[in-house]
């Protein structure tokens, strides 16, 4: 047990010791760049026969927000009815408790 704390205490101020480098290139993704080459530049260059299916920014934009308008909608009716079947439950056991 003692050896696993020391252990463990070890690790700590090994850690404490090495501070982070809060550098441009630990915080960029790779660290460094590279030009592509001519390759991954052909890949990425606009195709024109591609074009015609292209999305368009605008209708995507209204597609999502009404998806996102009838994701809230449901939820919200399943929300009103597991209500109305608690308050209807509820009434229910009232009736049932005050009749017997």
């Amino acid at each position: 047990m003692m050896a696993f704390l020391l252990n463990k205490t070890n690790i700590l101020s090994h850690l404490r010791s090495h501070p982070q480098q809060n550098t441009d290139e630990s915080l960029s993704r790779r660290g460094f760049h590279v030009e592509p080459g001519p390759r991954e530049k052909a890949l990425l260059a606009e195709d024109p026969s591609l074009k015609r299916f292209k999305s368009h920014k605008k209708s995507v934009w209204r597609l999502k927000r009404i998806g996102d308008v009838l994701t809230i909608v449901v939820v919200a009716g399943c929300c009103y009815e597991i209500y109305v079947r608690a308050v209807m439950r509820e009434e229910a056991r009232k009736q049932a408790s005050g009749s017997a």
